[in-house]
């Protein structure tokens, strides 16, 4: 049974689908912070059925050594993490304490756990670490992030995330514990927290309020859609390299500006605005501190050694399917957006 840390978060619950989906089974512990939400976790969680879901923190040491035992994990999945740059920004401390802290902790469980394993339950464990493309800083016009490229922090954020890239390499060099990095670009799908851009500039956009977007717009993000990054990490789990990290991306790069001008565009056909397009809506703020001018992944070296497709090659096509998702699910919006946890 694999445990799949930050279930009831956006990447998280896609994964977790996946994995019921490919082992019938799994142990999901959230803390369920304000970005984690039971409802993305309907119709996954069934005890009967081998699918068990805990409340509690990653950086509970005792907590994560005892439901592996409990269960019998053959490996972990981390995806526990503070995530919002922004949010980083104005308060630092909560990134430092879940990504950095809460990834030693959580480590430092899993060895422990994995040092007792009798062979060939200990060959075959794995901790399996999912991070981002932000940790390798900023690309000019041209250029990719590979498996290669050094790591180059710019915020709060990514520097957490940085640092929890590096205690996961050192605990497979040092103690041997087999562990697997991923990197991915921006993700996109259903179930998105709305502060992300993409739900963000959806339920404004609805709700007839400004679209806010940073500087001129001219910021260059590529995007993977959830389900395609949740294929990648479970490829990267079941037949990644122990040691090696694999970059994931959708090879849909665009300005920060055509996103949301594409958002309005399908707006403007499927649930057109009275007062006219949408557009209307866009305007330009103050950019953020030290914001990141582009981001874009070549992920050759896990289509070559993993074999990962996308099912989502065309983004518009992935927006329009993540748009109709947010129409037709407006409970979800409102429920989460008016939790008080």
């Amino acid at each position: 049974m694999t445990l799949i840390t930050g279930p009831a978060g956006f990447i998280g619950s896609a994964l977790a689908r996946l994995v019921v989906e490919k082992e019938g089974k799994a142990l999901l512990l959230d803390k369920l912070t304000y970005a984690g939400h039971m409802a993305n976790l309907e119709g996954v969680v069934d005890p009967a059925a081998g699918v068990h879901f805990v409340e509690g923190d990653i950086c509970d040491y005792e907590l994560c050594l005892k439901i592996m035992k409990e269960h019998s994990v053959t490996g972990v999945m981390n995806l526990a993490a503070e995530s919002h740059v922004d949010n980083s920004i104005n308060g630092p401390k909560p990134f430092i304490e879940t990504n950095l802290l809460g990834t030693f902790t959580l480590l430092e469980a899993a060895r422990t756990y994995w040092s007792e394993l009798p062979e060939p339950e200990k060959s075959n464990f794995r901790f399996l670490h999912v991070s981002t493309d932000e940790v390798f800083g900023e690309l000019e016009d041209s250029g990719y992030f590979t498996e290669e490229t050094p790591y180059a922090p710019n915020s709060p954020y990514s520097a957490s995330k940085a640092g929890s890239d590096h205690l996961v390499r050192a605990w497979n060099v040092t103690y041997g514990l087999p562990t697997i990095i991923t990197n991915c670009s921006n993700n996109y799908g259903p179930r998105q927290f709305p502060e992300k851009l993409i739900p963000r500039m959806i339920d404004c956009a609805l709700a007839g309020e400004p679209l806010p977007v940073y500087g001129k717009g001219e910021n260059v993000r590529d995007w993977i859609h959830v389900e395609d990054h949740s294929q990648g990490i479970y490829l990267a789990y079941t037949k990644g390299i122990i040691g090696q990290s694999y970059c994931f991306g959708g090879r849909s790069e665009r300005k920060n500006i055509a996103v949301v001008e594409a958002i309005c565009e399908i707006l403007d056909k499927i649930k057109p605005r009275d007062g006219g397009s949408y557009k209307a809506l866009i305007s330009f703020v103050e950019d953020r501190a030290g914001h990141d001018w582009r981001y874009a992944i070549d992920d050759t070296k896990a289509e070559r050694e993993l074999g990962f497709t996308r099912e989502f090659e065309n983004f518009e096509e992935g927006l329009k399917q993540t748009i109709q998702w947010y129409l037709d699910n407006g409970a979800w919006i409102e429920a989460i957006k008016n939790r008080k946890k």
